[in-house]
């Protein structure tokens, strides 16, 4: 199955670097790139599969390339831009797993959703200054993302660019992200699996995460069952840990 595994990752960035290093190199049969920014200088730290001379070009062209640097026989879809509610259900539909270290609250709510609607597994990564986590939701998307944080947190939150993040913790929750998507694409049960990671203290904890009976998504009476750009795009420029 593995080999012919098609994962899709929603974000290149800190998080995405890593994570589809691993992956690429546990022999996935197919990795989907899906981000619409450039390489930037200021990000070279823990963006580990660009260089100085990836700097202004597009992140799923420099990382394509390095990815089958890492593993010839990779299959690399370059998908090129971000996940929007117009596109969500579409893009994800095709994929056994979905792998999310998006960089704000509507894009990880937004994935978490189209995924739950179209019976796909998704691990949803974020990383902020010493502290990162993961969660594995299964293809019957229960428990799922919004068991956990609900829904997207009103007012400003601090993301990476305001609060910093430690490079090499983001290689350490990469792993952790790629380590539950391996898991999800060979069967094992895994759904609702949390890991956080501390970097100040190296202390890694995993636990399981109950369903909530109320849940909007995955509840015993689901309120969200279509996608609504009203629902992320009141509230899409607000930051979390994505670690781009």
């Amino acid at each position: 199955m593995r080999g012919a595994a098609r994962v899709l990752m929603v974000g290149m960035g800190g998080l995405g670097c890593p994570a589809s290093m691993a992956l690429a190199r546990a022999k996935i049969g197919t990795l989907a790139l899906a981000d619409d920014d450039d390489v930037d200088l200021s990000n070279l730290h823990r963006q580990i599969l660009y260089a100085e001379s990836s700097v202004g070009n597009p992140k799923v062209d420099e990382a394509a390339a390095a990815l089958l640097r890492l593993a010839p026989g990779l299959v690399v879809e370059r998908v090129g831009s971000r996940i929007l509610p117009e596109n969500a259900r579409a893009l994800v539909s095709g994929f056994d797993v979905v792998v999310e270290g998006s960089d704000n609250f509507a894009t990880k709510f937004l994935a978490a959703d189209a995924c739950a609607q179209e019976g796909v597994a998704i691990v949803h990564g974020a990383a902020v200054r010493w502290i990162g986590t993961a969660l594995a939701v299964g293809p019957r998307g229960r428990p799922c993302y919004r068991c956990v944080f609900e829904d997207i947190p009103s007012g400003a939150q601090a993301g990476c660019n305001d609060a910093g993040v430690m490079g090499p913790m983001v290689g350490v929750v990469g792993a952790l992200m790629a380590d539950l998507a391996i898991a999800l694409v060979d069967g094992r049960d895994v759904a609702g699996s949390l890991v956080t990671y501390d970097a100040r203290t190296d202390a890694l904890r995993r636990r399981t995460v109950a369903a909530r009976p109320g849940c909007a998504l995955c509840g015993d009476t689901p309120a969200i069952t279509t996608i609504d750009e009203l629902r992320y795009a009141a509230r899409s420029s607000q930051p979390t840990g994505g670690a781009r």
